[in-house]
């Protein structure tokens, strides 16, 4: 059974922290695009950052610096970190992994950020 896994939500103060992990099992992890998406009410769900099953990165233009995207194969992990947060970052955060040159994409349930004093 295919799973992906959020975990690192929560509630941080404007020019915080947090890191978000995905925990994927059920498919072969190190051949998949493992990528985060965010999406706020009313509002598409919308890239964050892409790695690659080869470690190449991507970032939604606002993230870049701040953001960081990762994997562990051997752990079938990827991570984000975010740095410097902002209210307006505040969101749904997806897990996403799409199939390296297939069609096969999964989704997780997602993990709430909420970037507030």
């Amino acid at each position: 059974q295919v799973q992906l896994v959020e975990s690192g939500g929560g509630l941080v103060q404007p020019g915080g922290s947090l890191s978000l992990s995905c925990a994927a099992s059920g498919f072969t992890f190190s051949n998949y695009r493992m990528s985060w998406y965010r999406q706020t009410p009313g509002m598409e769900r919308e890239l964050v950052a892409t790695i690659s099953s080869a470690g190449s990165t991507d970032y939604a233009d606002s993230m870049k610096g701040r953001f960081t995207i990762s994997r562990d194969n051997g752990k079938k992990t990827a991570y984000l970190q975010m740095n410097s947060l902002l209210p307006e970052n505040t969101a749904v955060y997806y897990c996403n992994a799409r199939r390296t040159g297939g069609a096969m994409m999964y989704w997780g349930k997602g993990t709430l950020v909420t970037v507030s004093s």
